[in-house]
């Protein structure tokens, strides 16, 4: 029997930088009340706010939900209210080479974009993170700008040849992100293991990047149970039968 349930953000539970709708809303709202469940993605913890609490009902289980943005480098938990536990931030020299190394790769790969909406190298503390259209990007331009995860992988490893001592993983529909060599999404599961004292093979994972390179990937790596989901569609189909199965 599974005792937690773990989820990736963005592509998974919601379209890229949008909220959860009414109906995933209802089902991780139910999904609370009977088992410990915790959401790791890239996203810093505003987006969490926006994305995922703000839909939940009051009448939902939080101290049944953990909350890990900038892919496990931070962790929530709640009690009266939400409290930070740690963050793995990056030291300023560290934050320098990683910036330069992301305009080298941008460079050498002769990205150039022809429109931004809103930054498109974002400093998160525990996480810096390329948005190749920008934060702020349509839903619809992220989509087809690069389906294929080809234009990612070759910045990504440009990254990989500069920095070989921090993590770099593609993630969403058009990021790249970099954290403290391993502290990624793996990381969060230790950590969730440690604290809420749940094992490995207790747990479950969803998520739409569980390929290698993919911000997916080490969670896949580090044991726990995983299916891979095309779209949040997909993910309310799964989470409903995991629902029934614990029921």
């Amino acid at each position: 029997m599974k005792k937690l349930i773990v989820y990736d953000l963005d592509g998974t539970l919601a379209p890229s930088k949008s909220s959860l709708d009414a109906e995933m809303a209802s089902l991780i709202g139910n999904l609370c009340r009977i088992v410990h469940v915790a959401v790791i993605s890239g996203g810093n913890w505003p987006q969490f706010e926006i994305q995922v609490l703000s839909k939940l009902s009051e009448n939902s289980n939080l101290k049944n939900l953990a909350l890990l943005p900038t892919c496990g480098t931070k962790f929530f938990s709640y009690e009266v209210g939400w409290k930070e536990l740690y963050s793995e931030d990056f030291s300023p020299s560290q934050k320098v080479k990683i910036l330069a190394s992301f305009r080298r790769a941008l460079e050498e790969a002769d990205y150039k974009p022809i429109q931004l909406w809103g930054e498109m190298i974002e400093d998160r503390g525990s996480q810096i993170t390329f948005s190749a259209l920008g934060q702020l990007a349509p839903l619809e331009e992220k989509k087809k700008w690069d389906p294929d995860y080809a234009k990612r992988k070759k910045i990504t490893a440009k990254l990989v040849e500069l920095i070989p001592e921090f993590s770099v993983r593609m993630g969403g529909a058009t990021s790249i992100d970099v954290t403290k060599n391993g502290i990624d999404k793996a990381y969060g599961i230790r950590k969730l293991q440690d604290i809420l004292k749940i094992s490995i093979n207790e747990m479950i994972y969803l998520g739409d990047a569980l390929f290698p390179g993919g911000n997916d990937y080490p969670v896949k790596q580090a044991g726990v149970d995983s299916i891979e989901v095309r779209d949040p569609t997909e993910t309310k189909r799964v989470t409903q039968a995991i629902i029934d199965c614990l029921k």
